[in-house]
């Protein structure tokens, strides 16, 4: 048997703001665009790693993550194998110390811990005490996500796991 390996991301990402599920609609929009406030606010431009237009990361994010620990090649190699292009691993991978970070922004509003290769040659967290309070500020209302939990601003400050999501959605 042919056992298919699952790729490390998808080909669309239905949440962000540069696709076709969501265009910015309403007149509204023209008379904001170019004011000061508007080219000034952070949620307005893109991260800097945004990758490829319509590719989603998330299933490799969260796949280092659950790899701390373990061997740095043979996480490397296998998700070399599961990926289109290699270079998204380094986005949250450092391999040296000067590009260490405690979080990494990998969307509008998601962030994930850093990771780098200890001199043991493991996948290890830069910072494993950094927590939501650490993060930049959300905006008024904007939910983020910090390693696959999202917080809520909203609720003062409560996490929420993907499977308490989806509970919300199904209601």
């Amino acid at each position: 048997m042919n056992k298919r390996i699952e790729p490390l991301y998808r080909k669309e990402n239905k949440v962000s703001l540069s696709n076709k599920y969501n265009v910015s609609k309403g007149s509204e929009y023209r008379y904001d665009r170019h004011t000061k406030a508007f080219l000034n606010d952070d949620r307005k431009h893109k991260p800097m790693n945004s990758g490829k237009h319509g590719y989603d990361y998330t299933p490799l994010y969260k796949f280092l993550l659950s790899k701390v620990g373990n061997d740095w090649d043979q996480i490397y190699s296998e998700a070399k194998a599961r990926l289109d292009d290699p270079e998204p691993i380094f986005w949250m991978v450092a391999l040296h110390k000067s590009e260490q970070r405690n979080f990494v922004r990998t969307g509008e509003s998601t962030y994930y811990s850093g990771l780098f290769v200890n001199d043991d040659g493991k996948l290890a967290v830069v910072n494993p005490n950094v927590t939501f309070s650490d993060l930049p500020a959300p905006y008024a209302g904007e939910t983020i996500s910090f390693n696959g939990m999202t917080i809520d601003q909203t609720e003062n400050h409560t996490l929420k796991t993907d499977m308490d999501n989806a509970a919300e959605n199904n209601h």
